[in-house]
């Protein structure tokens, strides 16, 4: 947001009875630049505030950026060698303060302001910090700071640095672009994203899609000695604003973050998704062929996990498709999902370069009443690994329409694993093969009389590997359409799994997704969690070995 439309803004609020953003006016206090004046900031404001706006026309705040900074002069790799200067990071002054914070440039696609502002965790009165070309080293990429000077460019996002890891400048927190951030755990490895909100993502209808903007990020000023922190911002697009108050804690092992938003729409939302994450899956062990790669598996996620409202644990193994593929899971006040890196063994990946092996997993957990709606999947088709072809979010059963306020509480938990998982025995891995043949059949057997595919689930944990080698294990399992044969259980000692296989017949030639259903009973019990797959069979003329 330019300074003009700022100051409107301001006056605008005053004659509502609302109290202003702080005015600028530059000095330098500490280790960065902030105004002299202040005004006080809680979030009780800031939700007056947004809500507010959302009764104002939208105004898009991206700006012209000088001519170095455009995506045409200023590519990728030149971006990132743009670095903020460690010793001019926010709460760098404070001996006490384990946390600090430096701010992205911004450049490239990244050309809408956003707006930083310092908080006294005592008083409550927040100060603008303001762009300098003197916060940045721009020696490794041919910038001329002098440029820049005279501008309040703003700032692309921020990213959090702990100690002890100031002197490798390694950050574990990321806001930039949009409303994305990301977080890592103890393997110190960035992977899949989250988002504030996501607006029509593949919505019916051909509504666009829209990514709301985080526009003005408030930091409180952290108690001494602690790697928590408390950081407010501001939402804004065509559609909604919104108020969040996030309480982040950067553990040695994991990041957990606290989330409380406040939605208000500004006009009906054809699907809003509460809580997205954004991930990549390529290949795995249920699509070998889907790339043709030297790396055995290629993704960031490779399962949407569910724990619903009523108790069940559903696993959703991730899915490359050859098109757009969409599935909604209802349920009521769920309990947790998430998208899950389960697979850390690095001779899984064989890839020294993108370590998918230490890819952490982020689970939701809702700390308030989410009511009725679904968990909603989206599969993109993708022949990359660059490209985020998965995403997932949960959204309200109720329409969403101007003027009302929405509000949702959670927490993520960027980890290795989720903080809980099912006590009975979970999916460890999916594979596929052809079917309508007998295990150990080789080539140069009786051919299968017809085409089949085989599915195989190897199921870990819980107290399976207890029960008698000889238990009545049954695979109850359905399919969408399709006859269903070959349903047996193996037991691996080996591995500590048992392995439930069945084959799938085709008894049309129809080529859309196939949906599976299937757990582990025994004496009418259930002995696992239930996994849920989608499969898309080849066309007819495909159907072969």
């Amino acid at each position: 947001m330019e300074r003009r439309s700022l100051l409107k803004a301001s006056m605008a609020l005053a004659a509502l009875g609302l109290p202003p953003l702080p005015a600028f006016a530059a000095k330098n206090e500490g280790a960065t630049s902030t105004d002299a004046s202040s005004s006080h900031f809680d979030f009780k404001w800031l939700r007056q505030h947004a809500k507010s706006m959302s009764g104002q026309a939208f105004k898009p705040t991206t700006e012209t950026l000088p001519e170095s900074l455009t995506l045409e002069k200023l590519r990728p790799l030149d971006y990132q060698k743009i670095t903020y200067k460690p010793s001019h990071a926010l709460w760098a002054d404070d001996p006490k303060a384990d946390i600090r914070l430096q701010f992205f440039h911004v450049g490239m696609q990244f050309n809408q302001p956003v707006r930083m502002y310092s908080v006294d965790r005592d008083t409550g009165q927040s100060h603008e910090i303001h762009f300098s070309p003197e916060l940045y080293d721009y020696s490794k990429v041919g910038i001329d700071p002098k440029t820049l000077e005279g501008n309040d460019l703003g700032f692309a996002g921020f990213r959090v640095t702990k100690k002890p890891r100031w002197a490798d400048n390694q950050d574990i927190v990321s806001f930039l672009g949009a409303s994305y951030f990301r977080a890592i755990d103890k393997n110190n490895q960035y992977g899949l994203s989250a988002r504030g909100l996501a607006i029509n993502t593949a919505a019916d209808g051909g509504a666009p899609e829209e990514f709301p903007s985080f526009t003005h990020f408030w930091f409180i000023h952290p108690e001494p000695n602690t790697t928590r922190f408390v950081a407010y911002a501001l939402l804004d697009s065509p559609s909604t604003t919104g108020a969040f108050r996030f309480d982040i804690d950067c553990q040695d092992e994991q990041v957990v973050m606290g989330v409380q938003s406040y939605i208000y729409p500004r006009k009906p939302i054809a699907r809003m998704g509460i809580a997205p994450m954004t991930s990549m899956y390529l290949t795995g062990t249920s699509q070998k062929k889907a790339r043709d790669t030297i790396h055995p598996q290629i993704h960031d996620s490779d399962r949407l996990s569910m724990w619903r409202g009523n108790g069940e644990w559903v696993c959703r193994p991730l899915y490359n498709p050859k098109t757009v593929q969409y599935n909604a899971y209802p349920d009521e006040n769920p309990r947790g999902f998430g998208l899950l890196q389960t697979d850390h063994d690095f001779e899984n990946y064989m890839d020294n370069q993108a370590w998918y092996s230490r890819r952490p997993s982020l689970w939701i957990e809702p700390t308030s009443q989410w009511g009725k709606g679904a968990i909603n999947l989206i599969e993109l088709p993708t022949v990359g690994e660059t490209v985020d072809n998965i995403v997932a979010f949960w959204v309200p059963e109720e329409k969403v329409q101007p003027g009302e306020t929405m509000s949702f509480s959670y927490t993520l938990y960027w980890s290795p694993l989720p903080p809980v998982s099912p006590s009975l025995a979970h999916v460890d891995k999916t594979w596929t093969g052809m079917g309508n043949v007998l295990e150990g059949w080789i080539p140069g057997d009786k051919s299968p009389e017809h085409y089949a595919r085989r599915f195989a689930v190897d199921f870990k944990g819980g107290n399976i590997m207890d029960l008698p080698k000889d238990a009545d294990i049954e695979v109850v399992v359905s399919a969408s359409r399709g006859a269903l044969s070959h349903q047996q259980v193996l037991r691996f000692d080996d591995v500590k799994a048992y392995r439930a296989i069945f084959d799938w017949t085709p008894e049309s030639e129809d080529t859309s997704a196939v949906t599976f259903r299937m757990y582990l009973r025994h004496k009418d019990k259930p002995l696992s969690e239930t996994w849920l797959y989608q499969w898309v069979p080849p066309k007819p003329e495909e159907r072969f070995y």
